[in-house]
């Protein structure tokens, strides 16, 4: 009886172990696909841009531009690291945003307002760009005059807050409630939300729930 329940002691922990083993494989696997989904068009208008600008003589920007295209692939691909500093983070997001003020110089600043004490702490890659993109499409390109992105930094006790806003157009309430509780309840309807939710879905995979 003894030599039968060990057995089965064994069969029930290896089988645990399977289990635990195939969660993180299943995890690994959705979070790599998760982020290799991010929306890629900008790279098509900004080429676009690049050919524009040549065409009319502006050496400069095309030289500016192709530099922060470089730029941003470099820390896209960051040696195949899928969690990296905030230091690194923001030298993604940076040669982002110069490319699209450059695009976008009559209607777009920005502004970056992070501690240096923050820059080692690591996020997952490709966590800011997205919502500066949010943030650029659906509020400032929509507002008349000039618009502007601000991106924050704040220590707290146990952990930090990354803070992107604009003085866009802003966003429908129920909209806003949608959007939240697709988010919380982790279900995409597909209707223009995908960034925040790649995000959201990052963070919460690599670091659990009580990000």
């Amino acid at each position: 009886m003894i030599h039968s329940m060990q057995t089965m002691i064994d069969d029930v922990y290896q089988a645990k172990l399977q289990n635990e083993e195939f969660k993180f494989v299943q995890m690994e696997a959705e979070f790599k696909a998760l982020a290799s989904q991010i929306n890629p068009h900008f790279l098509y208008n900004t080429l676009d841009t690049i050919v524009w600008l040549a065409e009319s003589g502006e050496q400069k920007k095309v030289v500016r531009m192709v530099g922060s295209l470089s730029d941003f692939f470099r820390a896209s691909l960051n040696q195949g690291k899928d969690i990296v500093s905030i230091r690194e983070e923001l030298m993604h997001v940076r040669s982002y945003l110069e490319i699209q003020q450059v695009r976008y110089q009559d209607i777009m600043q920005y502004e970056i307002n992070i501690p240096e004490e923050l820059n080692p702490y690591m996020i997952p890659k490709i966590t800011i760009q997205p919502l500066v993109e949010n943030a650029l499409y659906h509020g400032i390109k929509n507002k008349r005059g000039l618009g502007k992105i601000i991106i924050t930094g704040v220590k707290e006790k146990d952990y930090f807050r990354l803070i992107i806003e604009d003085n866009g157009i802003g966003i429908n309430k129920d909209r806003l409630m949608q959007i939240r509780n697709e988010i919380n309840n982790n279900k995409l309807d597909g209707k223009g939300i995908y960034g925040l939710y790649n995000v959201n879905e990052r963070i919460r995979l690599n670091f659990g729930e009580e990000y």
